[in-house]
């Protein structure tokens, strides 16, 4: 199966877009212009508003990946003189700790199998154990085998421990909700090219205004300066450096369709049933899922790798290429595993053509896993 000659992506991003966000793109436009200050301003407003929060807080676009706004959000809200105990089950959460270490900024650690979820009661004792951490750094949904991590938990202990939580949220935000009634933050991280379905190119911080205040002059880097990047905006509604003018059309529009959708409610749903799909057709096939149901987010899905004598991953990857549907290797350090994706412009048909194309290139390879060992 493909859309307008291109293979449909069961990836975490980059993604399969609308018609509309590609035709978004089809367009020149100056980063000084009017027209284009005002296409910024009404970016920063919807992320607003999709997170459903209030006038404490903003959204700071920044040109790159995801990974460019984590480095931006962790550079600049850490001060140089606390710490931060960043939550890792994943190779997301040990990224972070590269970031802070090239940036001088001091982490504790606290690290649990890739299909695990970390104990709110260890975190307090952490906490308390050391009162120069200044703040907890948690993943949402961790990519690496799509576990969807307790943020409303963290978020309480953090809290009751007076300590400030920036979360990454890069894989999650737009499709699962975080009620800011229950979950207290400071700042989170994410990208164009996640579940809001734009294109790659750009990223963002949502922070709490105050936080971002008080950290002027704190970042180790000019480019990723959040606090800059907000004063900028905030002064001439431009950016500092060339932005990647196309690809905020393709966001703005892709905000609009997020929010004709139904919002973060109805593109969770939607994802939700995408996932169901997936995952009892590929169960059905005989592939085993690597996490159990109440762990699993309705994002991408690891599937351990079949110990048949006949089953080879590249060989399923290019059979399921060659029928129209590109997934994604796996990351896990304890299983060999591949991961498929449930988001983007995708529907719960997309997903059973997807399971038939799986069990195509099963059959071309002579892997019957049905009844055999996972």
């Amino acid at each position: 199966m493909t859309r307008d000659g291109d293979p449909l992506l069961l990836t975490p991003g980059p993604l399969t877009t609308t018609a509309t966000v590609k035709r978004a793109m089809l367009h020149d436009w100056g980063s000084r212009d009017e027209s284009f200050i005002a296409m910024t301003a009404e970016v920063r407003a919807r992320l607003i508003a999709a997170a459903g929060l209030g006038e404490e807080f903003t959204a700071v676009p920044i040109q790159g990946s995801g990974t460019f706004a984590v480095e931006a959000m962790l550079g600049t809200l850490l001060d140089p003189d606390a710490g931060a105990l960043i939550l890792v089950n994943g190779a997301y959460g040990r990224r972070m700790i590269e970031i802070c270490r090239r940036i001088g900024r001091r982490t504790e650690t606290y690290a649990v199998k890739e299909t695990e979820l970390h104990d709110p009661a260890e975190i307090a004792r952490l906490l308390a154990a050391d009162p120069d951490l200044s703040h907890v750094v948690a993943i949402q949904c961790e990519t690496t085998s799509g576990i969807l991590n307790p943020v409303a938990e963290i978020a309480a202990v953090v809290a009751a421990a007076g300590r400030r939580l920036m979360i990454d949220a890069m894989s999650g935000f737009g499709a699962l909700p975080l009620d800011s009634n229950a979950v207290s933050f400071d700042a989170l991280a994410a990208s164009s090219n996640k579940c809001f379905q734009g294109v790659p190119g750009l990223a963002f911080v949502i922070c709490r205004i105050a936080a971002l205040a008080a950290a002027k002059g704190r970042a180790p880097f000019l480019s990723l300066d959040l606090h800059d990047q907000w004063r900028g905006f905030e002064g001439n509604g431009q950016w500092r450096y060339t932005p990647p003018t196309q690809v905020l059309a393709a966001f703005r529009q892709a905000l609009r369709d997020h929010a004709d959708e139904g919002g973060v409610a109805a593109r969770g749903a939607r994802y939700r049933r995408n996932c169901a799909v997936l995952i009892e057709g590929m169960k059905g096939l005989g592939f085993e899922p690597l996490l159990p149901e109440a762990l699993q987010a309705p994002i991408i899905v690891t599937f351990r790798r079949p110990n048949h004598p006949n089953f080879d991953f590249d060989a399923l990857y290019e059979g399921m290429k060659a029928r129209g549907f590109v997934i994604y290797p796996g990351k896990i350090t304890e299983a060999e595993t591949f991961r498929v994706g449930c988001i983007g412009d995708l529907d719960e048909a997309d997903m059973r053509a997807a399971v038939m194309a799986a069990a195509d290139s099963l059959a071309e390879m002579g892997a019957d896993l049905r009844g055999a060992a996972a």
